[in-house]
């Protein structure tokens, strides 16, 4: 349902908001480009939608109108009366929470599965992200389709022995399927960040059997702590890794970035099987 609405720079102007650098905030203006970014988790009417860091509200127009039940978290309260103009015009989508999204139970906000939309604060968002990919499985989450420096987004994406690979990516993809959606120029943003940017889509698989989060968290740390040097150093001060790599035939000369999310994963397993 789509409402006449004034445009978002008139709104931005009329509430004198300016993009605060100590939040991490960059404005989108292009409400086409924010409308594509609304379709990327798919037909959003009547579900319920989690958006962190709206500021004046430009992609929560897009979810609202695509006809999503808003629950959105703004630590910035000069947004707030913006945000708020926008739920009087879609009355009943849009819940505000004024607060730090750190430090609020998401999963508690919501009756269903919600989809997390979000063009993240560029300070908190991977922390955000590492949080919900850390969660309970499967998660509280239907999908994720957020905003990330172009860095972070390859980051997730990366395959073995791509540049960008390392423990992010095996976080991302052990259990779940990751996938840029789009890119997005610095122009599009006002101010112009210094980066380009990337929507990145992530949708929840099954996790694999017979294997801890701890542990692979605490197996990547140290293969990817010492990235150059070859799992035989790396690995040696985990209980049980290097056994395990023996145990598979995986080469203990290879380094970190050559090892696949899969095989992280059987490593992981052998190190769980293990007799407690």
């Amino acid at each position: 349902m789509s409402v006449a609405l004034p445009p978002l720079r008139e709104v931005i102007r009329a509430h004198g908001l300016t993009a605060s650098k100590a939040l991490g905030q960059n404005f989108l203006f292009d409400q086409q480009l924010l409308d594509r970014i609304a379709r990327v988790p798919g037909n959003l009417a009547g579900a319920e939608v989690l958006e962190v860091g709206p500021g004046p509200g430009g992609l929560t127009r897009s979810l609202l109108a695509a006809g999503a039940r808003v629950t959105a978290i703004e630590r910035d309260r000069r947004c707030i009366p913006a945000l708020a103009e926008l739920g009087e015009a879609y009355p009943g989508q849009l819940k505000l929470i004024e607060g730090d999204a750190l430090a609020i139970d998401h999963a508690g906000l919501f009756e269903g599965k919600p989809h997390v939309v979000a063009n993240l604060p560029y300070n908190v968002g991977t922390a955000l992200f590492v949080g919900w990919l850390s969660a309970g499985w499967t998660p509280w989450w239907e999908s994720l389709t957020l905003m990330f420096q172009r860095e972070v987004a390859d980051r997730i994406i990366a395959n073995a022995n791509d540049d960008a690979y390392g423990r992010l990516a095996v976080l991302a993809q052990w259990r779940s399927a990751a996938r840029i959606a789009m890119p997005v120029h610095r122009s599009a943003f006002t101010p112009p960040p210094k980066v380009m940017s990337a929507v990145v889509h992530v949708v929840p698989g099954d996790q694999p059997e017979g294997i801890r989060l701890r542990t692979l968290e605490t197996l990547t740390a140290a293969a990817f702590g010492q990235r150059r040097k070859m799992l035989r150093a790396s690995l040696k001060g985990m209980p049980g890794a290097l056994t395990a790599v023996e145990t598979l035939g995986i080469d203990p000369t290879r380094r970190a970035e050559t090892v696949s999310v899969t095989e992280f994963c059987a490593i992981a397993r052998v190190i769980d099987s293990r007799p407690s």
